[in-house]
């Protein structure tokens, strides 16, 4: 305990401030040449550093430390020990896009204080963003801005106040209009957060709908991390294993939604999407489930394979009639997408399905990008998705 506790106090200390603190006063830092400080560090003027080639370098103040190392994308980089306890690191070159990463102090895994805070991989951990060039559209430009609100509403399935975050469109308070709404859904280990932190949602509905690709739309990020006290939490890539949250969207937040804003009630004004696990939910709830929604949207889920425990989907069994009564099923849905990164390991599993579902006459609109499981892929995703919607 007394180990842990020094490792832990330590990091107050941990990534130094960007001025190093001379007698008589402070002087500015200086960078690596070409180096830009992201957007996800607390202080801009700090490390980490992205440099010229994409690669990283961290930079750590912890003099009482015996080892530290950064853990990035997976792999680990021990730091090096200079002067007045310093430690610092370079990593490989990354790809773009938003990572999560974490500190070890003496083999204590920690968030950096440097870091923005961001609610991932179950827990409260650090990132660093990576900019993608051509990707302006994720960024905040001179246009007119929507707001995001945290709000809370009561679940009678889990019998508690529970939060969730809606993105409204410019213009919304001054209008009349009524509204479609997007549903989107959280990966695993992430929660209502996600979409609107990591995923970047208001800017990109921003950007799309100031460039007239987008109708204005609501989008709705529910945390479906929800455990029913009937019995059981959910989850899991089934119809059943859904019925928790089935239950928690339909009979609580669209209710809650349509009651609280001014929203088209019509199941051609409702989208469900979402990434990952929730791109299960999409699929499963939004599926199977046309009276409530004529839009569905599946990112990267690894119900069709390319994960543990994933194997021999029976698309019809899952979802009755696609393949049966195909024309039912294309008639119920004016946009019906799917996505996944082309490092994923999910993608020959998802390219597999959806070649069986056109050549059985489904249609189905299909796009890969670049990257692994990760949220540049996702963010692609919903500003393709978003534009194929309510026209």
């Amino acid at each position: 305990m007394k180990h842990i506790t020094i490792a832990l106090l330590t990091l107050l200390v941990a990534s130094a401030s960007s001025f190093a603190q001379p007698q008589g006063g402070f002087r500015r830092e200086s960078f690596p040449e070409g180096s830009y400080s992201p957007v996800t560090n607390i202080n801009r003027n700090s490390y980490p550093r992205v440099l010229a080639d994409n690669s990283v370098m961290f930079r750590v103040q912890a003099p009482q430390a015996q080892t530290v190392q950064i853990d990035l994308g997976g792999t680990k980089y021990d730091m090096t020990k200079g002067e007045g306890g310093q430690w610092t690191v370079t990593t490989n070159p990354q790809v773009p896009g938003f990572h999560y990463y974490n500190l070890f102090i003496d083999n204590v895994s920690v968030s950096d204080p440097a870091s923005q805070p961001f609610y991932g991989c179950s827990r409260w951990t650090s990132a660093i963003e990576i900019k993608e060039q051509g990707m302006d559209v994720f960024e905040v430009q001179d246009v007119p801005h929507g707001e995001v609100r945290t709000l809370y509403y009561y679940s009678k399935v889990e019998e508690a106040w529970r939060p969730l975050m809606v993105y409204t469109p410019a213009g919304y308070n001054e209008s009349k209009d009524y509204y479609p709404v997007v549903y989107i859904q959280h990966g695993g280990g992430e929660d209502h957060r996600g979409w609107m932190e990591q995923g970047r949602t208001a800017q990109i509905m921003d950007n799309l709908i100031a460039a007239k690709k987008a109708v204005p739309m609501i989008v709705v990020s529910a945390n479906s991390n929800v455990q029913s006290r009937s019995g059981g939490m959910g989850g899991g890539y089934s119809w059943q294993g859904m019925q928790t949250f089935r239950s928690e969207l339909i009979d609580n937040v669209i209710p809650f939604i349509e009651k609280n804003y001014r929203v088209k009630k019509d199941r051609k004004h409702r989208a469900m999407c979402g990434l990952s696990m929730g791109g299960g939910q999409a699929f499963y709830i939004g599926l199977r489930d046309p009276e409530v929604f004529a839009n569905v949207g599946v990112f990267s889920t690894g119900m069709f394979g390319g994960i543990q425990g994933a194997s021999n989907f029976d698309l019809e069994a899952e979802c009755p009639g696609i393949l049966t009564d195909t024309q039912n099923f294309n008639k119920q849905f004016d946009v019906f997408f799917l996505s996944c990164g082309e490092q994923d390991p999910r993608i020959e599993h998802t390219r597999n399905i959806v070649k069986k579902m056109q050549d059985s006459g489904v249609k189905v609109k299909f796009n890969s990008y670049p990257g692994d499981h990760e949220w540049q892929v996702w963010r692609k995703s919903l500003h393709e998705f978003a534009q194929c919607l309510f026209k």
